[in-house]
């Protein structure tokens, strides 16, 4: 496979415009992106023109406005190049159809932005982004939004983040007497954990099916206990899999690089490298199709839930971010003398104060009702937010702080004790794993995410506060007489009020969860927790100061994700029932039913059967029934509630009715045969691909 050939071979990109387009109108396209101004029609008409014809030559018939609803996942409306003039057939495609698309996709959740009757919305072409050829379809990326303008997707706050970001930057770097750079923007890399199983067993798990996590389900003997799946040999098959994920995500033009067996048995990673925010975020979407579509083609079903079996690790997303310049500069770069490196400890210090005053909002953008089931269950961070920095930074930040000069430690080399091997450097940012928000060199990873996310609302609040602290620094410095001066007490300022967020410990421990409530550390254990602080004033004001949300919009998407909460909780809850119900306890009564039959029969021949068995399933039997009837309560005391109170009655009282109900029928499964049980069980679910 020659991969540089096969790279982006279905992407419209900068060296097919600049092969296509007329001389003209490529300057006045690329002018246009780098200024951050709207496009004249007539360039326009010419990018759609030279698009229309490469798409038309790799034998498509059709386009779409491709675009991310606030549902998570990406929309498309396919329209045919097609057009009737008189006896003739001609394909046309023009300026007005690439810029704007009206999809109606009144369906679509909008949180009371637009009334059904007002359904009509636009879908406006980034063209900061390539089009690409996916399915025999041109996709055009586009942003969505209401008839009045108001964004109903997830691309046009993250580009209007962008937009916020990049201006304070530049404010900073200017003040800072940086004339260079014109451009400042997030790059973004997202590790992407998933779970591969055998569609047969799939198809026979009504909670898979319907939730995409498991509801039930015992332990197996074996889970990830001997860690012989991490980086293990990869199974032909899963190999396989992997090779055409590769095939299809390159001829898109994503950069994906690494690809590994990750902790958990059926658990794997895939790992791209870095790009500007809203591509690597178009990009995450395609590869979380392109995972689920391969798999079928493999008779392989790709689990993107966050916690899909319960005693073995869940699936995150790593967001891996960093801020870069026009001139390829690294602005979290410490270079080999970070505490001289003034450029570098403001845009630092403006991070650490960024997550420190609005850890609800970094708390938010990674809250679902899946991302609850993993935050701090061991593999993940938990869901207080903190910093990690490594012990060579913070003791820089530390002598700062407190008004020293930083001794610095001699750099040495590890001793691996075999003579013949390399000799390198101990590395003194080496990643803290349980840290969800840690410094690994030259960028920030914030680990929290969950795998079926998209990641446009977590850049979108990484890039806002971010620009928010970059402004308030921007302000003080113009306004000072002696910069430098001005910067180094900015910065020590800033260390000495939110240094609490630092913590390069163990944030799994009970110890860590007791000091963080002394720092006054947030402790957003659920995502109603969180979702109760997304409309404080403070975040209002954040988000509307830089344009990023208006008031409505931010109380809209406060709305939608109250109700995607209920309303996965409320197709979690009917799933379970149905599954106890219909299969779980009519299995075991037959299985009881025999027992007690074959009792029956050695006591007619003289002989004391063994009740042990007989006795435990019964009283498991009795119990299930009890836990389902108070499962079965709690649904209806929350259907008789919407938004927040509804959601806290899931939390309050139906998930721990769940959770009980499924202890019980777990240990239903312990003691009652296979040849009995309906479902496949975690054995054959995460042992199933070979």
């Amino acid at each position: 496979m020659d991969v540089e050939k096969l790279f982006a071979q279905n992407v419209f990109n900068d060296a097919v415009m600049q092969k296509r387009l007329p001389k003209d109108a490529y300057a006045e396209l690329k002018r246009c992106i780098a200024e951050d101004k709207s496009l004249p029609l007539w360039v326009a008409n010419a990018v759609a023109d030279a698009m229309k014809d490469w798409a038309i030559e790799r034998g498509v018939t059709h386009y779409t406005h491709w675009f991310q609803p606030m549902t998570g996942i990406t929309a498309e409306k396919h329209d045919a190049f097609l057009n009737i003039k008189g006896d003739k057939v001609l394909s046309e495609f023009g300026g007005k159809e690439l810029i704007k698309g009206e999809p109606d996709a009144s369906s679509f959740p909008s949180g009371g932005l637009r009334a059904t009757f007002e359904a009509r919305g636009y879908t406006a072409w980034d063209p900061t982004a390539y089009a690409f050829i996916k399915g025999g379809v041109l996709c055009i990326p586009t942003a969505f939004c209401s008839y009045n303008g108001q964004a109903l997707d997830k691309k046009t706050p993250l580009l209007r983040s962008m937009q916020a970001l990049n201006k304070q930057a530049l404010r900073l770097l200017r003040a800072l007497g940086n004339e260079d750079v014109t451009k400042v923007y997030a790059t973004v890399g997202p590790e992407q954990e998933y779970f591969l199983v055998d569609t047969e067993a799939f198809l026979r798990r009504p909670d898979l099916v319907y939730t995409g996590r498991t509801l039930l389900g015992a332990r197996p003997p074996k889970g990830q206990d001997l860690d012989d799946h991490y980086f293990g040999a990869i199974k032909p098959r899963v190999a396989a899999f992997m090779d055409e994920v590769d095939e299809e995500l390159w001829k898109l033009g994503v950069p994906a690089k690494t690809k590994h067996n990750e902790t958990a048995p059926a658990q794997h990673e895939l790992a791209p490298i870095y790009g500007t925010t809203n591509v690597a975020t178009d990009h995450n979407q395609l590869t979380m199709e392109m995972l689920k579509v391969v798999a079928k083609r493999h008779g392989m079903t790709c689990l993107l839930a966050e916690k899909p079996f319960d005693g073995v690790n869940g699936s995150g997303k790593h967001n891996n971010w960093a801020l870069s310049t026009d001139t390829g500069v690294n602005l979290l770069e410490p270079g080999n003398s970070p505490e001289d490196n003034l450029q570098f400890l403001l845009f630092l210090t403006a991070v650490i104060k960024a997550v420190d005053e609005y850890q609800d909002l970094l708390r938010i953008s990674v809250a679902s009702s899946g991302n609850d089931h993993r935050l701090g269950a061991a593999e993940a961070p938990p869901a207080i937010i903190s910093m990690f920095l490594g012990d060579e930074l913070t003791g820089v930040l530390a002598a700062i702080r407190e008004n020293r000069t930083y001794s610095k430690h001699a750099q040495c080399d590890v001793e691996i004790g075999v003579k013949v091997l390399p000799r390198f450097p101990v590395d003194s940012t080496d990643r803290n794993r349980t840290s969800p928000f840690a410094f690994t060199g030259n960028k920030f990873e914030f680990r929290m995410p969950g795998a079926s996310f998209s990641i446009a609302d977590i850049n979108t609040t990484l890039n806002t506060i971010v620009a928010e602290e970059l402004r308030q620094f921007a302000d003080e410095l113009t306004a000072s007489e002696d910069v430098t001066e001005a910067a180094t007490k900015l910065i020590r300022k800033t260390l000495v009020e939110h240094s609490r967020i630092i913590f390069n410990g163990n944030n799994y421990s009970e110890e860590w969860r007791k000091e963080a409530e002394e720092r006054g550390l947030l402790n957003l254990a659920t995502t109603p927790d969180a979702l109760a602080l997304l409309t404080l004033p403070k975040n209002v004001a954040l988000f509307g100061r830089h344009g990023v949300y208006s008031e409505v919009e931010l109380r809209s998407r406060k709305d939608i994700m109250f109700d995607n909460y209920n309303k996965v909780l409320h197709i979690e809850t009917l799933t379970m029932v149905d599954m106890v119900k219909k299969d779980v306890l009519p299995a075991v009564a037959a299985y009881v039913g025999e027992l007690a039959e074959t009792a029956a029969h050695l006591k007619e021949v003289g002989i004391e059967p063994d009740m042990r068995v007989l006795n435990t399933l019964n009283g498991l039997y009795r119990e299930g029934l009890d836990k389902l009837q108070r499962l079965e309560e709690g649904m209806a005391k929350a259907s008789v509630h919407e938004g927040e109170k509804q959601s806290r009655v899931y939390v309050d009282e139906v998930i721990p009715a769940m959770k009980a109900l499924r202890a019980a029928a777990d240990q239903m499964e312990l003691n009652t045969p296979s040849a009995y049980w309906p479902y496949p069980t975690y054995g054959d679910l995460l042992f199933s691909v070979n």
